[in-house]
């Protein structure tokens, strides 16, 4: 593995963007402060530009180089990052001057985290820069969780994908914007995931930001109301019962647990049937399963896609979070 990095170290000092493993979906990464590679990502992703890019720091020590943290915040900041770095938390602060604008789309903020997967690290060590990496995927489509659905995706367009296997949590970084608050301060949840409200409200009040956007208003990255998608139509309902077949059509079931007391095993003979934890529902292994189980859904020939809900407390509200916005209405 240590070929690989030197590799992708030194395709990124050229200006190169290179696919890379992290913790929670493979990462389109660039030196963050190159604002030329950094438009590579855009045009390899078909990314628009009003979509600003996670900055990921090799160290704490880099913080300072990509942000700048405002002293009524600082306490809550450090107690953040002592608690969650390395690991799937982004915080929104105001960024440096070193951060080009392609970086944040021209908003005074950067998303900014440490991520936890040790060959992620030792590039971004390595290279001495911070790493922008959006994931690995083509914009809107389901994120990769594995080096063979980067090349799936992005195959021909990038000139290196380091395989480091699968991801450990599965579902991209929980993003917060923090505020000082009169008593308590103010934990803003701008995307859901493997960091969730219960363990955020040890350190503040926490308000999920349920809004999302249509246009091109962004605060942070993946806010878009519409993402993570299959092209095979994925359709999400009230009840199971509202699911009315068209004769003639193939549907395919996402399950949770695979078990008929959900109501949705027994009401239509699925032509495909995949389980996000088989038996057992555990969220930590449906997070980690969900974009692999949607990919292999999509490539199956289906006309459309039925998602069974999954508790939508805890983990499973970043779960649901993504399957909403990759599903269409029904209507």
């Amino acid at each position: 593995m240590s070929e690989a990095v030197s590799e992708a170290v030194t395709l990124l000092k050229q200006g190169e963007v290179v696919a890379l493993p992290t913790e929670t979906v493979y990462g389109l990464a660039a030196d963050a402060f190159n604002a030329e590679a950094v438009a590579k990502v855009f045009e390899a992703k078909e990314r628009p530009s009003f979509d600003p890019l996670i900055v990921h720091v090799a160290s704490v020590e880099q913080l300072s180089e990509v942000a700048v943290v405002p002293e009524e915040i600082e306490k809550t900041v450090q107690k953040l990052i002592s608690a969650f770095w390395p690991g799937p938390l982004t915080l929104v602060l105001p960024k440096s001057d070193k951060v080009p604008d392609l970086v944040t789309s021209g908003l005074p903020d950067v998303a900014v985290r440490q991520s936890g997967n040790k060959i992620f690290r030792a590039i971004g060590k390595e290279l001495g820069s911070p790493i922008a990496a959006p994931s690995a995927n083509r914009f809107g489509r389901i994120s990769p969780t594995a080096g063979s659905a980067v090349m799936k995706e992005l195959g021909g367009r990038i000139p290196l994908i380091v395989d480091g296997g699968a991801c450990r949590d599965g579902l991209e970084s929980t993003i917060v914007r923090i505020e000082a608050g009169e008593k308590r301060p103010i934990i803003h949840i701008l995307r859901l995931g493997p960091v969730t409200k219960k363990e955020l409200q040890n350190f503040g009040r926490v308000v999920i930001e349920k809004k999302r956007v249509i246009d091109d208003h962004v605060q942070a990255p993946g806010q878009l109301a519409s993402h993570y998608a299959p092209v095979t139509p994925l359709l999400m309902f009230d009840k199971p019962q509202d699911f009315k077949p068209e004769p003639g059509k193939k549907y395919g079931l996402l399950s949770h647990k695979g078990e008929k007391k959900a109501g949705y095993l027994d009401l239509h003979e699925w032509a495909m049937v995949e389980s996000l934890s088989p038996g057992s529902g555990k969220l930590p292994e449906a997070a980690v399963r969900l974009f692999h189980v949607l990919r292999v859904l999509d490539e199956a020939g289906l006309d459309a896609i039925v998602a069974e809900p999954v508790s939508d407390t805890g983990l499973g509200q970043a779960i649901m979070d993504r399957l909403r916005r990759a599903a269409i209405d029904p209507a």
